[in-house]
């Protein structure tokens, strides 16, 4: 199964790259939509099917921090994993990410690896891209 993904960052030249580090890690990914803030993301994500949010912290308008928060207030967006890409290092900024409801954190730079690894575990598959079916048997037919 492939998962379309929304990716939030102020810098487009960011967005490339982890457009790009994306598609070489093996992670399997359909449509990508990008977004420069929050408010603009929140907007695509009630229009559009998304699996997946890559978020960034620091941007205008409205934060990643915000941005999950929001979410988290949507009855339709609220189950939707949101993983914080960002340079905030400080294990207190990332204990709150993850106290408002972060899936996951990936510290930049990053490698493929890393990204296939967080969103793999994430998204409940395995790291060669076939799903986790260790903790339960949904989806299995016997």
């Amino acid at each position: 199964m492939a998962y379309n993904i929304m990716i939030v960052d102020d810098s487009k030249p960011m967005r490339l790259v982890i457009k790009k580090t994306l598609k070489a890690s093996g992670f399997k990914v359909g449509e990508v939509f990008e977004a420069s803030n929050g408010r603009e993301a929140l907007s695509i994500l009630r229009e559009e099917w998304v699996d997946l949010v890559l978020t960034d912290y620091n941007m205008p308008d409205m934060n990643g921090l915000e941005l999950v928060d929001e979410m988290k207030k949507d009855d339709l967006l609220k189950a939707m994993p949101a993983v914080m890409i960002t340079t905030e290092g400080s294990r207190q900024r990332v204990d709150k990410f993850m106290e408002m409801g972060a899936a996951g954190y990936i510290k930049k730079p990053f490698t493929p690896e890393e990204i296939r690894g967080t969103l793999s575990k994430i998204m409940g598959e395995t790291d060669d891209g076939q799903e986790d079916y260790e903790n339960g048997d949904e989806g299995l037919d016997f």
